[in-house]
């Protein structure tokens, strides 16, 4: 059975090692030859957080996020990079790019969709739970690639309604 390698992206003010037992839901054989891996983001001041310093994948400047809401760019491309290079470093060292899957929480579930759209190969697919669309630019959206628009991504959102 070919390798699988699964990055985890953690929310805001989170980190890696506290998202690791999630792999433990994964129980069935396909799992078996999977390489995990929980990063925790570099520790930033984040602006909707009244610029305290807590692990953050790049900057957010208002919650909740809507369309509207301003979007820091250039520290989520930044953060895009280095998820790319994580998604490099595992395939130089063999895993085919269709074996790998990138998983994020809120704000690493917004990280997780800018990194899988702006990958320019074909990966397994992309889970983003609870996050957002986390650019606004067209520049943005002209970089993704015809490979990357192949990629499944599964979308799960938590939604609180009031209907009074």
């Amino acid at each position: 059975m070919a390798r699988s390698f699964v990055l985890w992206l953690h929310g805001l003010d989170d980190s890696g090692p506290a998202n690791e037992p999630i792999k433990a839901l994964f129980t069935s054989p396909e799992f078996k030859n999977t390489n995990w891996s929980f990063p925790s983001a570099p520790n930033a001041p984040v602006t909707c957080n009244n610029g305290h310093v807590v692990p953050s994948w790049f900057d957010i400047h208002e919650i909740p996020v809507t369309a509207d809401s301003p979007k820091d760019e250039t520290s989520l491309l930044k953060a895009v990079q280095n998820v790319h290079a994580t998604i490099d470093k595992e395939i130089a060292s063999g895993t085919n790019p269709n074996n790998v899957f990138i998983c994020g929480v809120s704000q690493g579930g917004a990280l997780t969709l800018a990194s899988v759209l702006l990958y320019p190969k074909t990966l397994g697919g992309g889970a983003v739970f609870s996050g957002w669309v986390p650019f606004n630019s067209s520049t943005i959206i002209e970089q993704i690639t015809p490979e990357a628009k192949r990629v499944l991504i599964y979308y799960a959102c938590l939604l609180s309604l009031d209907l009074e």
